[in-house]
């Protein structure tokens, strides 16, 4: 994880993220087009994405432990 800090807005877009159908559907599947949808499009373009790797210190398409 990064140096910065994790605040309150950036936990609240992590939901966002963690809520999201399709970035929910990649996690558990791991496979298909949503996962590389999620996969290519999370560093770049979605701020809920960014969002979820700063608060939990790990890509948006990587399943949770």
């Amino acid at each position: 994880m990064d140096n910065q800090t994790v605040t309150e807005k950036d936990r609240e877009m992590a939901q966002k993220c963690v809520e999201c159908p399709v970035c929910t559907h990649a996690r558990r599947k791991q496979r298909g087009i949503i996962f590389w949808f999620v996969k290519s499009i999370e560093g770049g373009f979605c701020p809920y994405c960014k969002a979820y790797e700063k608060v939990y210190g790990r890509k948006a398409h990587e399943p949770a432990p």
